[in-house]
């Protein structure tokens, strides 16, 4: 089918599961901030649970193809699994520069890091197995060893560049299990690719690739400005696109809605599906079905239709859940819409 739809991980998680005011009001956090979550701590898998079935739920009823489990069991896309390897101090944090500029306490690097254990493939098992909708597929993300590896104060390595191989090892770790617990698509987040251009260069993408050696599976990389909640500034452009051909994702994920971006980067890219970001969530307004086609339509000429997976900018989390929906609702219509125009199918 042309044009598949997906989010690209989060989407809102309720306001009875968690402080959506303090998560808001806060830089994403590196570190745990259990502080977030409303239910009492025995009572909380069970509401992740429900809420993740919501999650679910909603993206069937709006029409998508490719379903996560919303993110619903995270504080934010990558401290769920960076605080869960060995070799970091995550009760004695240690301080990073956020993208913005703004310092962030982070998990201090304190020995080699390690994956002690599976962290999200109980969360991959539990989507499967919510999945209702027939033909659907199963993604679930994972955050890359570049970012982690900017995300953390390293007391222990010798480089950054020698931390992010060893993340780069235990994120491959875990994409396997993902693998083999059944998964249809695991994406890695990169966006300190973007924030960081000069180091992404150095080493990043061979830690991306590392993370990805003997991955059997369809993988994307995403790589964004970050939340349009956190980082309202849209450069014009990526700083960091073009080297993604040299990695091993079959996809890549990118955001052109709230940047306007301009779509002939999509030419560096080739032999690469696009996960195309044509929902912009730094507006309220729920985009109209054409608005979302003609953001479709602004990339057809640098990349083959059959290579475009129609998505949100971003992570979701930040928006209230109507507005979530329904911009997930007019993404689907507008991926028909175009879907019509090319081939007289629905």
């Amino acid at each position: 089918m042309l044009f598949p739809t997906s989010l690209v991980g989060s989407y809102p998680q309720p306001e009875w599961l968690i402080d959506r005011v303090k998560l808001a009001g806060r830089f994403p956090p590196r570190v745990r901030a259990r502080e977030l979550w409303r239910p009492a701590p025995e009572y909380l898998e069970e509401a992740m649970n429900d809420a993740t079935r919501l999650a679910i739920k909603a993206q069937e009823d709006a029409g998508l193809d490719i379903i996560t489990d919303g993110e619903i069991r995270r504080e934010s896309y990558s401290n769920r699994f960076a605080t869960a390897l060995e070799g970091v101090d995550i009760d004695n944090p240690g301080t990073a520069l956020d993208r913005s500029g703004h310092p962030n306490p982070v998990p201090r690097i304190t020995g080699t890091i390690r994956r002690k254990h599976a962290v999200e493939v109980d969360d991959l098992r539990f989507l499967k197995a919510n999945l209702k909708k027939p033909g659907s597929l199963a993604k679930i993300t994972v955050p890359g060893p570049f970012t982690m590896s900017q995300q953390a104060q390293n007391d222990f390595y010798p480089t950054a560049e020698a931390a992010a191989m060893d993340y780069a090892k235990a994120v491959n770790a875990e994409i396997r299990e993902l693998f083999a617990a059944g998964a249809d698509v695991v994406q890695i987040d990169e966006p300190y690719m973007q924030a960081r251009p000069e180091p992404a260069r150095q080493y990043g993408l061979r830690a991306l690739n590392l993370a990805l050696e003997g991955v059997s599976g369809t993988t994307a990389v995403h790589i964004c400005f970050g939340y349009a909640a956190v980082i309202h500034a849209r450069p014009s452009g990526y700083s960091f696109l073009g080297e993604l051909a040299g990695c091993s994702c079959a996809q890549v994920s990118i955001e052109t809605a709230q940047s306007n971006l301009d779509t002939t980067v999509l030419k560096t890219l080739p032999g690469k599906k696009i996960v195309l970001g044509v929902i912009d969530l730094s507006d309220m307004t729920v985009e109209t079905p054409q608005t979302v086609a003609a953001r479709i339509r602004r990339a057809l000429p640098h990349v083959r239709a059959e290579d475009v997976i129609v998505a949100p900018d971003c992570g979701m989390k930040y928006l209230p859940r109507e507005v979530a929906y329904g911009k997930m609702v007019a993404m689907v219509e507008g991926a028909a819409i175009v879907r019509r125009e090319l081939t007289g199918q629905p």
